[in-house]
């Protein structure tokens, strides 16, 4: 009887302890589910529309606007601006933010001043820095072009270059994001063991031998991570190519993000923004599902 007793306090409890769970996880289903699953859901049910976006009048026209995406060349242009910009960030990002971390983690309290110049670019808006580098690149007015006149060359226009525009935004955006991947670097530095560096010195260990033999290793979990995080945000940047240069000149800084954006609020063809939004979707889940398993198999060895 006793024993029937404790069984059904327990079964009560689980009980209790379920429907309170319940209740607290509801209002971030709730908003899990407006804000991100329905929107997810209701683009693609837009993207085989003709519609404007405005009014509800939509027009069903099957798999039409995905038939055209699959043979928009701009739309793969734009992907493949997006893929150059993922591929030089990790290779300029995480380099240097690492370095940048290391030289931090070794200095002295002067460090503070670097630190803290270091990170002002990604305090600033995307907003702010497109504008500030529209600007600062302009080519009449720009301190570059004014550099090349006062050496005797002509006007400088790297945002209006086919060649070089892309590359010029893709450096800007290293400089913004650069620092973030810094501050990432140097708190995972703090979890760093003071004696295993300092047993390491004792043994005869150069600071070089610490750094590959012992700080390495042990950041790489948090390497990758950032190294996720830049995948993922080059793959769907908008704003500061936008401010900078609306995706020219021509396609030649399109991104798949800005390329969406023309369509749906622009020139007010919204199906077919929804279907590039929806293949934006889908292209950075697949790579992301691939980096992040490849990742995950070498950890494991």
């Amino acid at each position: 009887m006793a024993g029937s007793k404790t069984v059904s306090l327990k079964t009560t409890q689980k009980r209790m302890v379920n429907i309170t769970a319940t209740i607290f996880l509801l209002p971030a289903f709730i908003f899990i589910f407006v804000y991100i699953v329905y929107p997810i859901i209701d683009t693609f049910i837009a993207s085989t529309m003709q519609w404007t976006g405005i009014g509800n009048k939509r027009t069903f026209i099957g798999l039409a606007n995905w038939i055209n995406l699959i043979k928009d060349v701009n739309f793969w242009k734009a992907f493949s601006n997006n893929l150059k910009i993922m591929f030089i960030s990790l290779l300029v990002e995480i380099p240097l933010s690492l370095l940048l971390a290391t030289f931090l983690d070794l200095s002295d309290r002067e460090g503070m001043i670097y630190k803290i110049v270091w990170f002002l670019p990604y305090l600033l808006s995307s907003v702010i820095i497109g504008v500030l580098f529209r600007y600062t690149l302009d080519a009449n007015n720009g301190i570059i072009a004014l550099l090349s006149k006062l050496a005797g060359g002509g006007p400088v226009d790297l945002l209006g270059s086919q060649k070089f525009a892309l590359y010029t935004v893709i450096s800007v955006i290293c400089w913004q994001y650069t620092p973030f991947y810094m501050v990432l670097y140097l708190a995972a530095y703090k979890d760093i063991s003071i004696e295993l560096t300092e047993a390491a010195c004792i043994d005869g260990a150069t600071k070089v031998q610490c750094f590959w033999r012992i700080s390495l290793p042990i950041l790489k979990p948090t390497i990758i991570s950032g190294g996720i995080l830049s995948i993922i945000g080059s793959l769907k940047y908008f704003d500061l190519v936008f401010v900078m240069t609306g995706g020219g000149p021509g396609v030649a800084t399109e991104l798949m993000a800005t390329y969406m954006y023309k369509f749906s609020f622009i020139r007010l063809n919204m199906g077919y923004g929804a279907t590039i939004a929806s293949g934006m979707f889908i292209l950075i889940t697949l790579i992301a599902f691939v980096v992040i398993n490849l990742l995950n198999k070498k950890m494991e060895y």
